[in-house]
């Protein structure tokens, strides 16, 4: 028994390691959106394998310990093998608006994705099924070693590259293949530890043999790095894999990197060279070299970008995502006394201060620079320091923003709470200058300005008008706020500087109509009209009417890049043909086939086989019991993809809050599962008592975290990255606690009175699990966190209900009642 639970153990590690590694994968090669997708393909295979349990169950009793060493074995092959061939279906996400074959190729890619983790699922459900007596310590090591996992997935992306790291996971699977396999027992563990050596010889020969071009990274063509590694003489110089990203810095000396977005056109400078760093092979920064010379970067004049500048003195900085310094280097040029700088990954700064501090001219180290290594809500609430500007510039690529590959993104750096947080950082007289990209029709841009309304109005600013100023160009935007109304002296000096780089005013207090829209022409001043909407009295209708969502994003509604509205699909969709495939935010396209593929191979693989296989169970248990595990699966999928989203604001990065939530929800569900098998054991309770006792759990505290996590996160989230996960995980146990329990009831009670129906409850759930991953997110996009758990309560006091219908159906003998 012990061997199993450890084959277990390190079969679920492996699993939910390489659920979050292909997580980064797909957000290198396509976009991060893709993250969500793996989650219900992983699920899929979980599903798909209770059907396969279910209708070759004698067949694989038998032979229980080969099944599951095989299955080990498959699981640890098709890691690997999936992961190179889904690098070679020729999926373009960009062209799902106007090609019907990408939803073919996406098919493929979630199928193909799906079969290491039929392979996975299909171990731990055989291990239910066929010692099904001791399902409690089963499902204890499942959820243990899948909440290490997801710890040690981090670790493994420090080290190695995650194409690397696939193979290095795949020696987990291997070991539990070894610890089941059957074994003469004249050779015993001599002949086990044989076989172990081949296994893990032939590992450590696809690591290190295997050829880069084999298992390299297939990046989308049209993703930033190989647009930019495309031109002549165009070579990567330096490559650095992490949890927060890969970042590459590319040298382009034949076709120079000119990034210097919102350059006038007027402009008599030109920026000095530059390398690209690429993050995830998207997002670029530039490292501009620097001489120490601030004259010789004059272009920093005229950037739309350097508009607080004229209205600042030698002002206290704070750059919010620093990147490769091109902020800083804007803050020095214009005198700033101070610059605090704030870059959320390490590895970033690694490059600046490492290998290209001397190109960069060591500005990092410039004595006017102090550099803070973070994220910049968490550096905000940690810091009670004030400054004269806080910055916040470009954080994606151009192509990014205009493409929709943002809309599932979630962001809690534009939410009316993280406005709140940055004005109140605000000396008296002070400006928040935000820069996005210009989309025409306006979406970022007028989204940002109800945001910053909302925000102010919130703080009892009864008119916001008065200390907003906005100013564009044919791409950006930049938007300040100020911590005071502005004056006319300040008016006059920004349209000065507007008028000689010919930028557009957009906004400004008592700004005539007539003003807008003179150098860089729209068909009409759509900027400043929105904005005028949005400061007058029927600001709601106009959102409301808006062909684009600008309501303003929230913590519990953080997608700011979401601009999708229902009603004008059919619209767009008409003009995708013809130069409207801009408009339409494609990601939110993705997720909606991920859902009806999630829903067609469910069905096909689940609901159908058990639809028409025999019953091998008492009448009446079969609709019951399969409702029961089907709202399990959605409501403990709802509660853990809501914390997974809720968390990002607390732990500073998705990649994070995935493997702390997945680790605190699995660790601590697997207690629970463990303390239900002892209390069952020991005071003999009837099942439907631990299964009510737990959903009054869950929805009490469930309850209580819709009204503490945001006054705690907030007050919280200064602390460092080890006090957050451990409080995170303090969060976490008691609620996963509880929910570890109803599974293992469930079960517990099919192994007395309908064993044959255990691999369909492990289908069942399975399916529920695929459908509720995507769908999660899309009620987290249209309604919030908060209905999406108040779901999750709904679906657990159902699940209640129906296995306290179906105990009482069966006939309990005196001795099940002690």
């Amino acid at each position: 028994m012990r061997r199993l639970l450890i084959a277990v153990f390190l079969v679920s590690a492996s699993a939910i390691a390489y659920e979050i590694l292909l997580m980064r994968v797909l957000s290198i090669v396509h976009w991060h959106h893709f993250a969500w997708m793996i989650i219900s393909l992983a699920l899929l295979g979980y599903g798909a394998s209770g059907t396969f349990i279910a209708l070759a169950r004698k067949f694989l009793e038998a032979r229980f310990e080969a099944a599951f060493a095989a299955s080990a074995l498959l699981f640890s092959i098709s890691m690997v093998l999936c992961l190179a061939l889904g690098q070679r279906l020729p999926f373009n996400a960009l062209e799902v608006i106007w090609d019907p074959w990408q939803f073919l190729y996406l098919a493929e890619l979630y199928l193909l994705f799906m079969l290491p983790f039929f392979f996975a699922a299909t171990c731990i459900g055989l291990a239910f099924t066929a010692r099904r007596e001791t399902s409690d310590r089963i499902y204890f090591s499942d959820l243990l070693g899948a909440g290490l996992g997801a710890a040690l997935v981090i670790a493994a992306l420090f080290l190695l590259q995650p194409q690397r790291a696939a193979i290095g996971l795949a020696a987990l699977p291997l070991a539990a293949s070894v610890l089941l396999v059957s074994v003469p027992r004249t050779r015993g563990a001599r002949g086990r530890a044989a076989l172990a050596l081949l296994q893990f010889a032939w590992l450590l020969g696809l690591l290190y043999a295997l050829p880069e071009d084999r298992i390299g990274l297939r990046i989308s063509e049209f993703k930033g790095l190989n647009q930019a590694l495309a031109a002549v003489d165009s070579r990567v110089l330096d490559e650095r894999s992490g949890p927060l990203g890969l970042l590459t810095v590319v040298e382009s000396p034949r076709v120079p990197f000119r990034h210097a977005p919102g350059l006038s056109f007027t402009t008599r400078f030109l920026p000095p060279d530059q390398l690209g760093v690429f993050t995830d092979a998207e997002s670029l920064s530039a490292i501009t070299a620097f001489d120490g010379n601030l004259a010789a970067l004059g272009y920093l004049a005229d950037v739309t970008v350097a508009l607080p500048y004229q209205l600042l003195e030698q002002p206290r900085v704070l750059v919010l995502g620093a990147g490769a310094g091109s902020d800083v280097l804007l803050a020095l040029y214009h005198g700033a006394e101070q610059v605090d700088a704030v870059e959320l990954n390490p590895q970033m700064v690694d490059l600046l201060r490492g290998p290209f501090a001397g190109y960069a001219g060591h500005l990092y180290e410039h004595e006017r620079v102090t550099l803070f290594a973070g994220e910049a809500r968490g550096f905000v609430a940690r810091h009670d320091e004030r400054y004269d500007l806080v910055q916040l510039s470009l954080l994606d690529s151009l192509a990014v923003s205009g493409s929709g590959v943002q809309a599932l993104g979630e962001s809690y750096l534009y939410t009316v709470e993280a406005m709140a947080r940055f004005l109140a950082r605000l000396e008296p007289g002070g400006l928040l200058a935000i820069t996005r990209w210009l989309k025409v029709p306006p979406r970022d841009s007028l989204k940002l300005a109800a945001t910053l309304i909302e925000a102010m109005r919130g703080a009892g600013i009864a008119e916001p008008g008065r200390r907003l100023l906005l100013m564009r160009n044919w791409n950006t935007v930049t938007l300040l706020a100020k911590n005071g109304d502005f004056t006319e002296s300040e008016i006059a000096l920004a349209r000065e500087f507007a008028r000689q780089r010919s930028f557009d005013m957009a906004w400004y207090p008592a700004m005539p109509a007539g003003e807008a829209n003179h150098f860089n022409r729209l068909d009409r001043p759509w900027v400043y009209e929105g904005i005028a909407k949005l400061l007058g009295s029927g600001a709601g209708a106009f959102v409301d009417s808006y062909k684009f969502n600008i309501a303003p994003a929230t913590d519990d509604r953080p997608y700011f890049f979401d601009y999708f509205k229902w009603r004008v699909l059919p619209e767009l969709w008409q003009l995708r043909k013809r130069g409207g495939a801009g408009l339409i935010e494609w990601g939110y396209l993705v997720l909606l086939a991920t859902l009806a593929q999630a829903v067609v191979a469910g069905v096909l693989l689940i609901v159908l086989p058990l639809a028409v296989a025999p019953r091998a169970w008492p009448s009446g248990t079969g609709w019951k019991m399969g409702s029961y595990f089907f709202l399990l699966g959605l409501a403990f999928l709802f509660v853990e993809m809501a914390f997974i989203q809720k968390f990002i604001l607390f732990l500073s990065h998705p990649l994070y809050s995935v493997a702390v939530v997945l680790a605190g929800f699995l660790v601590f569900a697997g207690f629970g599962s463990a303390a239900s098998g002892w209390i069952a054991r020991r005071f003999g309770r009837h099942p439907t008592v631990t299964v009510r006792a737990a959903t009054a759990g869950v929805a009490v505290l469930v309850l209580l975290y819709l009204g503490l996590l945001p006054p705690l996160f907030q007050s919280m989230m200064g602390l460092g990255d080890t006090a957050r996960i451990l409080i995170s995980l303090a969060l976490i146990a008691p609620l996963a606690f509880c929910m570890g329990m109803p599974f293992p009831t469930g079960l517990r009670l099919l192994a007395e009175e309908a064993p044959g129906f255990i691999p369909w409850a492990w289908g069942i759930n399975g399916f529920a699990s695929v459908i509720s991953a995507a769908l999660a997110t899309l009620l987290a996009i249209e309604f919030g966190f908060a209905v999406v758990l108040l779901l999750a309560l709904l679906f657990y006091g159902l699940a209640a209900m129906v296995i306290t219908q179906s105990a009482s159906a069966f006939i309990w003998g005196p001795s099940r009642h002690r």
